[in-house]
């Protein structure tokens, strides 16, 4: 039985790490595929374990850009580290929006909207914004991160926000910000990598400790191999998107959620 529920948890790994980077919705797709796949663990640690697996995936975007984000190099200049602070100035203006909805309606949020037909109905919904946007591009004015703004930055943590309600993505709607805001695609996916460090560190430390850390120990290695396993996947999927983007435009992802949110209505209001 436990061997089963290991390769369960390898198989949302595989998944979160997959979709958290591109704009598909990771929560969304955590949830439906927890739908189907059925852990057979308690809902306090499964809800915790769709969340806290998220740190895997924040652990690739720290390993594949260290040097960018670490303002204590020795070998960068002065102005580099200063361009480096002034990055973290923004990443934590940003956060601010989304992390103060986050936690004061957390507990609402999750009540009322953790569930297969409102993910549903979100991977359609911005499928068709995404669509939208790419047949109407914009002229991007913003190509590095020197010529972002403070004021751009926090209007694109507005868009944060609307990630909170699962199905959303949180990459989707933060590139989706950024690229109304006159960024380029690739300043857009790099910037919601940068802003997801302290998000999803800051979601998941919010959810162990409203667990109260009371897993047993077999509990505990699901997490991690979860984890090490979105960690992982979570490299080749940034490395994927960044070259993509380079060439072509976010159209396809919009009518992958709009395929895979008929799917999902059709199976849950047919089959469960």
């Amino acid at each position: 039985m436990e061997i089963l529920e290991f390769l369960k948890v390898i198989i949302l790994g595989i998944v979160q790490g997959i979709t958290e980077w591109l704009p598909i919705s990771s929560t969304g797709h955590m949830i439906l595929f927890d739908e189907l796949i059925k852990l057979k663990q308690s809902a306090i640690f499964i809800n915790t374990f769709l969340v806290v697996i998220q740190f895997g995936s924040i652990l690739a975007v720290i390993f594949l850009y260290f040097k960018k984000l670490n303002p204590f190099d020795a070998r960068k200049t002065r102005s580099d580290k200063q361009e480096t602070l002034s990055l973290w100035g923004k990443v934590i203006l940003a956060l601010i929006p989304s992390g103060i909805i986050g936690v004061l309606f957390d507990d609402i949020i999750e009540a009322k909207f953790f569930n297969a037909t409102n993910v549903a109905l979100m991977l359609i919904l911005y499928g068709i914004i995404f669509i939208v946007i790419e047949s109407n591009p914009r002229m991007p004015h913003i190509d590095n991160f020197l010529e972002l703004s403070y004021k751009t930055a926090f209007l694109i943590g507005c868009f944060q926000i609307l990630a909170l309600i699962p199905g959303t993505s949180r990459s989707g709607a933060t590139i989706i910000g950024a690229v109304l805001l006159g960024t380029s695609r690739y300043v857009a996916a790099e910037f919601s990598f940068f802003l997801a460090i302290p998000t999803m560190l800051g979601a998941t430390a919010l959810k162990l400790v409203k667990a109260g850390f009371a897993f047993t120990t077999t509990e505990w290695l699901l997490l991690l191999a979860g984890s090490i396993t979105a960690f992982l996947v979570s490299i080749f999927a940034i490395k994927f998107l960044l070259s993509y983007i380079q060439k072509h435009n976010f159209k396809v992802f919009g009518y992958y959620r709009i395929i895979l949110g008929l799917i999902v209505l059709g199976y849950f209001y047919c089959f469960v």
